[in-house]
């Protein structure tokens, strides 16, 4: 699988992590790299670090970053 479609697999997954918050991707450059923010009613809850293949490659890595997402939004 190549790194836009592992980046773009990393992004779906995301969206549906933090549904119903919106989430805004900044589009993957062409070595996989992205960042996003997550929105809810009241404007932007956060925003997260530039994530690189070796941050949501495999299940594990990509549910830290969701975690840390979760922890920055919460203390938002």
């Amino acid at each position: 699988m190549s790194i836009q479609h592992r980046a773009q697999d990393a992004i779906r997954v995301l969206s549906e992590a933090f549904a119903p918050l919106d989430c805004h991707f900044l589009a993957p450059s062409r070595k996989g790299n992205f960042s996003f923010t997550l929105v809810n009613e009241h404007g932007i809850a956060c925003h997260s670090e530039r994530l690189y293949p070796e941050h949501y490659q495999g299940s594990e890595r990509l549910q830290r970053v969701i975690e840390r997402a979760r922890s920055k939004t919460l203390a938002a």
